[in-house]
């Protein structure tokens, strides 16, 4: 569930039209990442490895949007949020620990937004460094619990907030693009074409590999496309903005990486200043260009703090209501903010943020750790709707068959390859994270005297729990280093 369904669940709202509706697509898609892509980039490949990279991203995600639009056509009662899919497809373990990893997902995703305002605004304060000195954490704790205060005052509808969100970060991106092109030097782009002086195609392909993390942050929130199909004024709609609204975030997200390689040799993008975006645009037309970027930075991550901080909450609350989690956690107070799941969110942030004062590269760290914990639900979310087109639950009339297996056998093929891009290393640090979470489940399991586990979740509990063991040993020899 997207923080959009959050604010509008209670309410009817007016059908609207085919633009409108893309729209709305394309606002749940564009982020803080866009501003972070070049560098990114410029640190694993070169344009070529960049154009496959998009390619394959592209397809993979669009392939996913249109799970998540299926899923909620087929199963419109299904609607607590992605954790439900795999809930109703794999069981109550693997369901509570989609919940719970997207719930880590989320958490994390809200710590790189501090590191990110930090570190765009060392510019100024040169103190707060790359958001992971002792000064930049201690700013960055009393603005996550400032955001708590003001949730549970009842800052629920934030419409204002995210207009100004909306323009701050649509304004600087187009900007920036068009700036590019009119001054894109073609010396450079062609320099950058290769990324190395390897050019052989398993190169190419590693060099591509190491972007897939960045593009799955980018796109997170893209479930949310499935959530406007009630919006519709024709149903036939929502296929329609998801394809032309995914296809236009897609192509401006390739365009911001790809006018970069026109604006930098590669080497140096690779160790330019995050926001990436603000340092480009900079060496292009001067101090002023940054600044532009880093106001409209600030403005939009303040907006996607607030919006994912309420989900973020949400995911605990909402499996509370139907005991998937522990009741404590469905608890309101008296401006109805699920204080305790908000305190929770809160309070993981915090700890992340603790965690940043040991790492090498803060940002990267922790949008890569974003995406990693986000992949498992969303690979449960393709494998249920693959399953449904196996079994044929939903389709006795096998009208569009076909064309949603292929969908979602795309979907859970990419979801696999994304979690082999990520490695090892990402997949036991999100062991470590998933597995304190089934004290929530074996607390919520003995509130209505249910077993706790099958052999089968017992089996796959044990396997978190290694992985989680090994995770730490990892860390403590430093075979990962974070």
């Amino acid at each position: 569930m997207t923080a959009a369904n959050v604010e509008e669940q209670a309410t009817r709202p007016p059908a609207v039209s085919l633009p409108t509706l893309t729209a709305m697509v394309v606002g749940s898609m564009v982020g803080s990442g866009v501003f972070l892509l070049p560098r990114r980039f410029g640190t694993e490949t070169g344009v070529i490895g960049a154009v496959i990279a998009w390619t394959i991203a592209g397809t993979g995600m669009l392939m996913l949007a249109f799970v998540f639009q299926r899923l909620a056509v087929r199963k419109p009662t299904l609607d607590a949020g992605i954790f439900a899919y795999a809930k109703a497809g794999f069981g109550d373990y693997v369901g509570f620990n989609s919940a719970w990893g997207f719930w880590a997902s989320a958490c994390a995703g809200n710590t790189s937004y501090w590191v990110l305002i930090m570190t765009t605004t060392s510019a100024v304060f040169p103190v707060l460094g790359a958001g992971d000195t002792v000064i930049a954490v201690l700013c960055s704790s009393v603005g996550v619990w400032l955001f708590f205060y003001l949730i549970l005052r009842g800052v629920r509808q934030a419409a204002v907030i995210n207009r100004i969100a909306t323009v701050a970060k649509v304004v600087p991106i187009l900007v920036f693009i068009v700036i590019l092109l009119i001054m894109f030097k073609a010396d450079y782009f062609t320099d950058n074409l290769w990324g190395g002086d390897d050019r052989s195609f398993a190169s190419i392909f590693e060099q591509a590999k190491g972007t897939m993390l960045i593009t799955v942050f980018v796109f997170l929130g893209i479930e949310g496309a499935s959530v406007y199909s009630r919006f519709a004024r024709r149903r036939e709609d929502v296929g329609r903005a998801t394809v032309f609204g995914f296809l236009g975030v897609l192509g401006v997200f390739a365009l911001v990486t790809l006018v970069s390689y026109g604006a930098l040799p590669q080497s140096e993008l690779a160790v330019v200043d995050q926001p990436s975006m603000a340092s480009v645009l900079a060496s292009v037309v001067g101090p002023w260009g940054s600044v532009f970027i880093r106001v409209g930075v600030i403005l939009s991550v303040l907006g996607a703090y607030l919006a994912w901080t309420l989900m973020a909450a949400e995911i605990l609350y909402i499996p509370a209501t139907t005991d998937d989690m522990p009741r404590f956690l469905a608890v309101t107070n008296r401006h109805d903010a699920p204080w305790r799941a908000l305190l929770m969110a809160s309070g993981l942030v915090q700890l992340l943020l603790i965690l940043l004062l040991f790492t090498s590269e803060a940002l990267d760290f922790m949008l890569d750790l974003t995406a990693a914990l986000a992949l498992i639900p969303y690979l449960l979310a393709a494998a249920y709707a693959l399953k449904l087109t196996i079994t044929r639950e939903t389709y006795g009339d096998r009208r569009n068959l076909l064309g949603d297996t292929v969908i979602a056998a795309v979907a859970t093929f990419y979801t696999l390859f994304l979690v082999y891009a990520a490695g090892l290393d990402k997949l036991l640090l999100s062991c470590m994270l998933y597995a304190p979470g089934a004290v929530l489940y074996v607390i919520a399991r003995r509130e209505r005297n249910l077993r706790v586990f099958t052999p089968a979740e017992a089996v796959l509990f044990g396997i978190i729990f290694v992985g989680a063991i090994a995770g730490v040993v990892s860390l403590a020899t430093g075979a990962i280093e974070i």
